[in-house]
């Protein structure tokens, strides 16, 4: 199967791209190193192609109840202009996807997908709405999406528009031009820094593209692949579809509990079992999800065990990479409740038949200063 491409595919070759298949998509995987990328995006500020990712537009008198219906949050009570983080499960409460949701206008939602899920979400939204006043569209192929993130974004976007990008709080949005082209702007970012969503017509990515580039010159912006952005993401303890989240876990196995709303008027998918699952997690969650900070310099890549000083498998790592920021080798893991607090002692992970000792911290790795 031909690997799609975005509106950016020929800029990324241009400007001498490692291009790589995700998720079915030709997308950036470094421009030249990715430890110059992510330290950019941490001290200056970094350009992101992320046009694969899914956008599902719902609409109608009743989408605040589908939504509700179909996800874990609330999202009738979300306000006009803001955005929420949260999940939608199957009925015995597995992770399908997490979700960022944006409330444009007061019957319009747009919901944003992971690129490998969307389809799964699409279809789950569509089934879930029969016998709503509602309707589920596939707006995938109506937006690019860039974005810049970083302390200096918005000093490089405020340049470009005339919205009130001091006035937007953090998990916002809304419609303004950004170098004379429409976009939906908004505050939300998958690193740990500050920064901005583009949401544009495909045909506007290109000169946008450069526009950013060009007014961000002076202010150290560099392209980033996707590399980079799974160390930012990583550093900042945010988690990854397909690693820390997937249909054997529910939000509350993996420390997210908070974007389940059990207050909502009506039932909604899979509200039992996850009732079920909150109450084991009060008494004693079998595994938590933590973070390890390497002794030395290998790296704990995902699916390796985690053991206590005996060799016992205590856990499994999820996501780990060498942190550009920390100096070290971090990980993301899921470890038995007993040994889950920070500080733990005797815990190591088996590398390639090699026990190396890793401290247990709490997540995230990095907070940026505000």
């Amino acid at each position: 199967m031909t690997s799609r491409t975005t509106a950016l595919d020929a800029v990324h070759r241009a400007l001498g791209a490692t291009m790589t298949d995700f998720a079915g998509w030709q997308m950036p995987l470094r421009y030249g190193s990715e430890r110059a990328e992510h330290q950019a995006v941490r001290t200056a500020a970094g350009l992101f192609d992320l046009s694969h990712m899914g956008e599902i537009a719902v609409t109608g008198a009743q989408a605040g109840p589908l939504l509700d219906h179909a996800l874990v949050g609330k999202l009738s009570a979300l306000a006009v202009g803001r955005a929420r983080y949260t999940m939608i499960c199957d009925a015995e409460g597995g992770i399908l996807d997490d979700l960022i949701v944006y409330r444009t206008a007061e019957e319009e939602y747009l919901v944003v997908a992971n690129a490998a899920n969307a389809q799964v979400v699409l279809d789950a939204l569509t089934e879930r709405g029969t016998g709503f006043d509602a309707r589920v569209r596939d707006d995938r192929d109506a937006y690019a999406l860039l974005a810049v993130q970083g302390p200096n974004a918005p000093l490089i976007l405020g340049a470009l528009t005339d919205a009130d990008l001091a006035g937007l709080k953090y998990y916002a949005g809304l419609p303004g031009t950004v170098a004379g082209r429409p976009a939906l702007i908004a505050r939300t970012g998958y690193t740990g820094e500050d920064g901005f969503e583009l949401f544009v017509a495909p045909r506007d990515a290109e000169p946008l593209w450069q526009a950013l580039t060009e007014a961000g010159a002076a202010h150290g912006l560099v392209p980033c692949g996707l590399s980079c952005r799974d160390t930012l993401r990583l550093e900042a303890g945010m988690p990854l579809y397909g690693n820390e989240l997937t249909t054997a876990i529910t939000p509350f196995d993996a420390g997210l509990g908070r974007v389940v709303k059990f207050d909502k008027d009506g039932d909604f998918v899979g509200r039992a079992p996850l009732a079920a699952a909150a109450e084991r997690a009060a008494q004693e969650p079998p595994r938590r999800l933590v973070g390890l900070v390497g002794a030395g310099r290998r790296v704990a890549r995902a699916g390796y065990p985690v053991v206590d000083a005996a060799g016992t498998v205590i856990g499994e790592v999820t996501s780990g990479a060498p942190s550009p920021t920390l100096g070290t080798p971090i990980a993301m893991a899921y470890v038995d409740a007993a040994h889950a607090e920070p500080g733990t002692e005797g815990v190591a992970v088996d590398i390639r038949g090699s026990r190396e000792p890793f401290s247990v911290v709490a997540l995230p790795f990095y907070r940026r200063e505000k």
